[in-house]
C-alpha cells in the first residue's frame, strides 16, 4: 500500500496526498478529510524515513537526560513525550549516566538519524562538548551551559530564588547551624547550588564553616554517607538542605537508622520537588524546579528553531524559577542546640 493508491481511492493527486501527510497547512480541508478517511480504512503507515529524505523533517526530537534510576528525570521524559505527542512528534531518548563519552555518541547518534533537534537536560556536561555539538547545524538546548550562538537555546535555572526561601524558612524557625550536601561539584548545576546557599546564607547573617558542606552524589548513598559525616562534628547542624531530594531522602533513611527524628530532632530541605517528596515520612519540605515547564521549555525551543529557524538567529533564553514548598520535614530548632532532644544526647549519640 503506497500513496498512488490512497490518491485513487480519495480522488486527489498523489501530491496532496503527500502534503496532507505531511500536514502542510495549505492543503485543502475537504481534501484533506478524504485523505485521512481512506488512510484510516486502509490502516496506511508512511514510510518516517522516506518522508523525511523528501522533506527534510523527520519529526523526532532527541532527548538526553543523565540517569533513568533518579525519578528526577523520567517526570521530565513522561512530560516531554506528552507534549511531544500532542504535536506529532516522536522522542528518541537515552541517558548517560554521568559519561560524557557516552552522551557525545549518544548525539551524534541521533544527529545521524536525522532527528530535527536534541534537548540535553543533563545538568551538565564538558564546554569541549558542548563547542564540538554546536557545530553540527542542528538546534541545541541545554540546561544552564548552552553558548549564545545561533541555533542553540538554553534554559537558565534561578536557583537563588528557591534556596534563598529555604534559607530564610530555617532561620526563622531559629537554626543557626545549617549545613548543605552538595551535588557533585564537577557540574556548573552543582556548583550553583552551592553559591546560592552560601549567599543566602550571609544574607540572613549566618556563618558557613567548611565542614557544614559535604559533597554528595545527588544519591541516596550520598545523603546517608553525608549525615554520617555530619553527626560526627563537634558542632552538628539542627538543619540540613541538600541539593536535590534522593539525597534528602537518604539522610531521611540514615536519620531513621539512628532513631533520629525529623523534624524534631533535625530539619530537612530537599531540592527537586519529584513526586516522591509528597509520599516520604514525614512529607518533605523541598525547592520546587518544576519538570513539567522545563519539558515545556526545552520542546518550545526544539520545535521553535525545527519549523522556523532561519539559520542566523540566536538561539532563545528561558529562566526557570524555583520556590520553596512548605511539608512536614522542617520545625523549630532543638531548644539544646544540638539536634537531640534533651536527655537523649549522652545514652545514645547523635548518630
Amino acid at each position: 500500500m503506497d500513496i498512488r493508491e490512497i490518491a485513487r481511492r480519495a480522488k486527489v493527486s498523489t501530491a496532496t496526498v503527500s502534503r496532507t501527510i505531511n500536514r502542510f497547512p495549505s492543503v485543502d480541508p475537504q481534501l484533506a478529510k478524504r485523505v485521512w478517511k481512506v488512510v484510516e480504512e486502509l490502516g496506511y503507515y508512511p514510510n518516517t524515513q522516506a518522508r523525511a529524505l523528501v522533506s527534510g523533517k523527520s519529526r523526532i526530537f532527541g532527548l538526553v537526560v543523565s540517569e533513568i534510576t533518579n525519578p528526577f528525570f523520567p517526570e521530565i521524559v513522561q512530560a516531554f513525550e506528552d507534549i511531544a505527542v500532542q504535536h506529532n512528534y516522536e522522542i528518541l531518548l537515552t541517558s548517560t549516566v554521568h559519561n560524557a563519552k557516552r552522551m557525545e555518541l549518544a548525539v551524534r547518534r541521533m544527529i545521524e538519524r536525522r532527528v530535527d533537534g536534541v534537548a540535553i537536560l543533563t545538568f551538565g556536561m564538558e564546554d569541549s562538548l558542548v563547542e564540538d555539538l554546536r557545530f553540527r547545524k542542528v538546534p541545541l538546548v541545554f540546561v544552564d551551559v548552552g553558548p549564545h550562538v545561533p541555533g542553540v537555546s538554553n534554559i537558565r535555572i534561578n536557583y537563588q530564588n528557591g534556596i534563598r526561601q529555604a534559607v530564610q524558612h530555617l532561620a526563622e524557625l531559629r537554626h543557626a547551624r545549617i549545613a548543605f550536601v552538595s551535588g557533585p561539584l564537577h557540574l556548573k548545576s552543582a556548583m550553583a547550588r552551592k553559591a546560592a546557599f552560601e549567599g543566602a546564607m550571609q544574607e540572613v547573617g549566618l556563618e558557613v564553616g567548611p565542614e557544614m558542606i559535604v559533597e554528595g552524589d545527588h544519591r541516596m548513598e550520598g545523603g546517608m554517607r553525608a549525615l554520617v559525616e555530619l553527626a560526627g562534628l563537634p558542632q552538628r547542624p539542627t538543619a540540613i538542605l541538600c541539593s536535590n531530594d534522593m539525597t534528602a531522602v537518604g539522610v531521611m533513611r540514615e536519620a531513621y537508622e539512628c532513631g533520629i527524628v525529623i523534624p524534631r530532632d533535625l530539619s530537612l530541605v530537599g531540592f527537586d520537588d519529584i513526586r516522591l517528596s509528597q509520599f516520604t515520612t514525614p512529607p518533605l519540605t523541598t525547592v520546587q524546579m518544576s519538570q513539567t515547564l522545563l519539558a515545556e521549555y526545552a520542546f518550545q525551543a526544539l520545535r521553535r528553531e525545527a519549523e522556523s529557524r532561519s539559520g542566523g538567529g540566536v538561539g532563545n533564553e528561558y529562566e526557570l524559577m524555583t520556590t520553596l514548598v512548605l511539608r512536614r520535614s522542617t520545625a523549630v530548632a532543638p531548644a539544646d542546640g544540638m539536634g537531640l532532644p534533651d536527655g537523649r544526647a549522652k545514652a545514645r549519640p547523635y548518630i
